[in-house]
């Protein structure tokens, strides 16, 4: 009698461990869960699997002043081997549609419009500049 209560107990246990985890899992947060209303104009990714992999986004922002500009770099797709870059926008001002490798990644006719940039390196240091081009 003993044993089956133990048994039943170690059950119930497990079960509820499983469940938070599952719970936990499923529940996590994404991108559109973000303040600032971001979306994705542009973006680049090199055909190098062997090599650096350079990831580069054009993204507009609605709202400014709550924007989770890290958070939202930090959900980027990022590796070991590579960096990854976010340039953010104002909703409505000229946005770059044609991305390219490099130091410079589109053209100097955009850089007024770009407030921040969020760059991640390949040692996974992060950091976030705002008005990079100024």
């Amino acid at each position: 009698m003993r044993n089956r209560k133990q048994s039943i107990f170690i059950i119930v246990i497990v079960v509820l461990i499983i469940g938070w985890m599952l719970k936990d899992t499923l529940s996590q947060g994404g991108i559109e869960d973000l303040k600032g209303g971001f979306k994705e104009v542009a973006s680049y990714r090199n055909e190098n699997n062997t090599g650096p992999v350079q990831r580069i986004y054009a993204v507009t922002v609605k709202d400014t002043a709550d924007a989770q500009l890290i958070d939202y770099g930090n959900l980027k797709p990022h590796n070991k081997y590579g960096n990854t870059k976010v340039y953010y926008f104002l909703e409505g001002a000229s946005v770059p549609s044609l991305l390219s490798p490099g130091e410079i990644n589109f053209d100097a006719k955009y850089n007024s419009s770009c407030f921040a940039l969020y760059e991640k390196s390949a040692m996974s240091n992060f950091g976030l500049v705002k008005n990079p081009f100024k």
